[in-house]
């Protein structure tokens, strides 16, 4: 592990711990959390080339183990699309590659970035935050355990109003009450 991919891999930690779970902006990321199910990746990579090639790597790892040794993979990217609207347009390479692997259905990528909008939102607006993470994260997710997810659950979209709910709730400075010791920045 190099001396970037350790601050990566923790400060990805701290905010799977205290947004996602801490917060519950995603209900079912506890229990693989806490079972160690989740693989948290570092890709130093700059290009959409060398990311698609890491990501390739990642998806092929997590394909060849099963769900109860490692149900989901975060691939950090320290260097490669720090700009979001770059890295909103890798999005469709990467659905594009799953559906060159045919692997539609068996997984999917969620995305979370530091500066992440949703369309017709303001940069500043909080609800952004529920998919704003310290680095650009692909998340590498099995269909099935979704679907699994959703179907215990009456109204999956529930899910989403009640984090722009729950963070509108926060505020912007509550959320920077949330990373303290992170004075050079406000966790965008």
């Amino acid at each position: 592990m190099t001396d970037t991919q350790k601050p990566a891999i923790a400060d990805t930690r701290r905010w799977v711990e205290t947004a996602v779970i801490g917060l519950n902006l995603c209900p079912f990321a506890r229990a693989p959390y806490v079972r160690s199910q989740v693989h948290f990746a570092v890709t130093e990579a700059t290009d959409d080339e060398g990311i698609a090639e890491a990501l390739l790597a990642e998806i092929h790892q997590l394909q060849a183990l099963p769900a109860e040794e490692r149900e989901t993979t975060l691939l950090i990217l320290t260097e490669g699309l720090a700009d979001f609207d770059a890295f909103n347009d890798f999005l469709g390479l990467a659905d594009n590659l799953l559906e060159h692997l045919e692997l539609n259905g068996i997984f999917q990528i969620a995305s979370f970035h530091p500066d992440y909008r949703f369309a017709d939102t303001p940069d500043d607006a909080i609800d952004n935050y529920t998919n704003r993470s310290p680095r650009p994260i692909l998340h590498i997710l099995r269909e099935d355990s979704v679907a699994e997810a959703a179907e215990a659950m009456d109204d999956p979209d529930a899910i989403y109003r009640a984090n722009i709910e729950r963070l509108r709730a926060l505020g912007h400075d509550g959320w920077r009450r949330l990373w303290p010791s992170d004075a050079s920045s406000d966790r965008r």
